[in-house]
C-alpha cells in the first residue's frame, strides 16, 4: 500500500511539473477532497475534481501563467498517505513575486487521490498573491 501511494503522488507531481492534464485527471478521483489554505480567490474545500481544475486554471489565470512547481523537496508515507514538501513560485507582470514552501498531504485509494490537504509556510504571501 504505502509502495502505491508514493507512487502515485510521485506520478501527479511529476504530471504537474510536466503540464500533463490528461495523466492528472487520471490520477485525481472525481470526488476528491482538496483543502486550499487561506483566506483568498483559490482557499478552502474543493468537493471534485472538477473544483480542483478550476481553481488551478483561477491561479494560472492570475499569476499570469507563471505558476509553477519549482522543486519536490521530499515524499514521506504513512500507508495510504503521502506528505510532500514543494516550493512554488509564480510572478505576475506588476512585480508580485511568490516563492512559497508548502506541505501537501495526500491520501491515495485505489490508485487515485481521493483527498489532499495543503499546509503553506507563509500563508500572509499566498492571501496576497492570490487575492
Amino acid at each position: 500500500m504505502e509502495n502505491e501511494a508514493k507512487a502515485v503522488v510521485t506520478e501527479f507531481l511529476t504530471a504537474v511539473q510536466n503540464g500533463n492534464n490528461e495523466k492528472l485527471a487520471a490520477l485525481l478521483s472525481p470526488g476528491i477532497k482538496w483543502e486550499q489554505p487561506g483566506n483568498n480567490q483559490v482557499s478552502g474545500l474543493k468537493t471534485s475534481a472538477g473544483e480542483v481544475f478550476q481553481m488551478v486554471g483561477k491561479m494560472f489565470e492570475l499569476s499570469d501563467n507563471s505558476l509553477r512547481l519549482a522543486a519536490i523537496k521530499s515524499v514521506t508515507v504513512n500507508g495510504s498517505e503521502v506528505a510532500c514538501l514543494l516550493n512554488w513560485t509564480a510572478s505576475r507582470g506588476n512585480g508580485d513575486e511568490l516563492d512559497v514552501d508548502n506541505v501537501d498531504v495526500y491520501k491515495v485509494n485505489n490508485g487515485q487521490i481521493v483527498n489532499a490537504k495543503i499546509f503553506t509556510a507563509d500563508i500572509e504571501s499566498e492571501n496576497k498573491f492570490w487575492s
